[in-house]
């Protein structure tokens, strides 16, 4: 078992704690939807968390790291964005030290962000570059601290990501190979999760 599988599967227990405090429907609702998207994209299954029931028509991503900048404009930017990551062999990711602040049009915070990336992947910008020449078997742990500005519509449904990466937080590490969560691995974890919270 990879030692990080503990904090991987228990990565929203600070928030589901918050939840237990929080009585306003918009707000459960908004919160709720960010942890079943979270459980959902780092399982693959970025198509159920892109479903009218929980996003936007026409969401709007904005991804800020490394000094660079990149925005998603679209079900159809987004959906490739998604693919990309797939292809990349780069959706094992979770969070950690959430702190969050929820209210009726969305929820900010704070949170650190961890994630094994390929090593294709490793330049300024995880979201952006692909670096050529590097394994992509070869897996690295990169942690850093990000924060997050969600907008959610009346109905609870995601309008887009806004995210801002502290580069002087960026720690690189090589994990022992029996540690690294593939992808198969993380569905298989976060199974259970996602049963509970569908209907």
């Amino acid at each position: 078992m990879s030692r990080y599988e503990q904090e991987f599967v228990t990565m929203f227990a600070g928030l589901e704690k918050q939840l237990e405090n929080i009585e306003n429907p918009r707000h459960r609702k908004i919160l709720k939807n960010y942890r079943l998207h979270g459980l959902l994209e780092v399982s693959g299954r970025y198509q159920e968390l892109l479903a009218p029931e929980m996003t936007v028509e026409h969401p709007q991503y904005r991804l800020h790291e490394g000094g660079q900048s990149i925005v998603l404009d679209g079900m159809a930017e987004v959906t490739g964005f998604y693919e990309s990551l797939v292809a990349a062999n780069a959706l094992v990711m979770w969070v950690a030290d959430q702190d969050i602040a929820v209210n009726d049009h969305g929820f900010s915070g704070e949170v650190v962000f961890n994630a094994f990336v390929p090593a294709p992947m490793l330049g300024e910008s995880a979201f952006g570059n692909v670096r050529a020449g590097d394994d992509p078997a070869e897996m690295y742990l990169l942690r850093r601290t990000l924060a997050f500005v969600w907008p959610y519509d009346e109905r609870g449904r995601l309008i887009g990501e806004h995210v801002y990466e502290d580069g002087a937080s960026r720690e690189i590490t090589r994990p022992d190979p029996a540690d690294v969560i593939t992808a198969e691995r993380a569905a298989e974890l976060l199974a259970p999760e996602i049963a509970r919270e569908l209907p």
